[in-house]
């Protein structure tokens, strides 16, 4: 017999991180976080929604959680919803500042109003104190590194690997010092991925990239300085239940290389990890946010151990993802936990574009995510 549905409704809405795309065509930022959650709700018994949230990739924080409140206008039914935030990376903070109490956003929306119906918030692998990656990203080689990012996000994501003749382009940009050679190399590099995508996709991918580079505020409010700021004067609102899901992955190093695989592509990848979790890891141990007894306690049972400052998953520290109840802490990559591992079995597959050798798997995915229901549920 089928289990009887709960009274109430729940209404979920999942916001990306950044320079996250909500959608590309068929290319979906959160599409296996999207089915599971329905699939789970649907075997709960339990009456719920899922929304993704289409927000500004990296525009300023106020201006995409101004976005996140008219969402909820726009696709609240009534008062009979118990809505949840849940933001992957940057839209975990995006989460946080839509409902602080006296936020002052960009929109004509009664932020109170909306602000006041959430039930819970959930960050996910969320850079609440800061990212040493976002002060490179602000510097003219970071700038290029970005577009790569995003470029290369885009192409493995939907189509699942590297062609053989971007490998060398890749390793290429990231090894070259010289400016002027390495805008010509990732000028070359980026034509010959973008002449894979159908011309429907091509625009998409060209249009996100302009987002990205006529509005670069959020980069600067994601260092470490700027997010201390962010963390005295931005507060928890009283009845919303705050957790965070905390990922790290292993050190780029020999093991990382041999669990990467043998393919060239993984290899080409791997190394773009390596460069960028070395720039996450510029963490000094006196500078590193501190965890409540009850967070670390949490920390020390899923490592082993209190992670030091310089532990991450290639994108954020990992202790600077710890806000709230710490409902899940993982061996992953930045997006590993939202779906983006190696699994090309599943429909649809799953292509891990930042490969780590993580070793994260299908098992993890919905082990985090049970337990990210249960707390919204609970």
């Amino acid at each position: 017999m089928p289990p009887r549905p709960r009274r109430e409704a729940h209404a979920i809405y999942l916001i990306p991180g950044f320079f996250g795309f909500s959608n590309l065509g068929r290319l979906r930022y959160f599409s296996h976080v999207h089915a599971f959650l329905r699939a789970r709700l649907a075997e709960r018994g339990v009456r719920g929604r899922v929304h993704v949230v289409r927000t500004h990739p990296t525009a300023s924080l106020p201006l995409r959680a101004a976005r996140v409140l008219e969402t909820l206008a726009r696709t609240q039914r009534g008062h009979g919803e118990a809505i949840h935030l849940i933001g992957h990376s940057t839209g975990g903070i995006d989460a946080r500042l839509a409902t602080a109490p006296g936020a002052v956003l960009p929109t004509r929306l009664s932020v109170e109003r909306w602000a006041g119906r959430v039930h819970s918030v959930v960050g996910v692998s969320a850079p609440h104190h800061g990212t040493p990656l976002a002060a490179y990203l602000t510097t003219r080689r970071g700038q290029r590194t970005l577009a790569l990012l995003s470029l290369l996000t885009s192409y493995v994501l939907r189509f699942g690997h590297l062609p053989l003749s971007a490998l060398l382009g890749v390793a290429n940009v990231f090894r070259r010092t010289e400016s002027g050679r390495e805008g010509t190399l990732l000028s070359d590099l980026s034509q010959r991925l973008l002449a894979d995508f159908s011309l429907t996709r091509r625009r998409a991918v060209g249009r996100l990239l302009r987002e990205v580079f006529e509005d670069q505020s959020l980069l600067l409010q994601l260092t470490p300085e700027a997010m201390a700021v962010f963390a005295a004067t931005v507060h928890d609102r009283p009845g919303v239940r705050y957790g965070s899901v905390v990922t790290r992955s292993r050190p780029p190093g020999i093991a990382t290389t041999l669990a990467a695989g043998r393919g060239a592509g993984a290899q080409a990848i791997h190394a773009i990890y390596g460069a960028i979790h070395r720039l996450s890891a510029q963490t000094r141990e006196a500078a590193a946010p501190q965890p409540s007894p009850a967070q670390r306690r949490a920390l020390v049972a899923a490592y082993g151990k209190l992670p030091r400052a310089y532990a991450n998953d290639g994108i954020v520290p990992t202790r600077a993802q710890v806000h709230g109840r710490v409902i899940a802490a993982v061996r992953g990559d930045h997006l590993d936990v939202i779906g983006h591992f190696n699994d090309p079995s599943t429909d649809p597959p799953h292509y891990d574009w930042l490969t780590t050798g993580s070793g994260f798997d299908r098992a993890r995915f919905e082990t985090v995510w049970d337990r990210v229901l249960d707390f919204m549920l609970d």
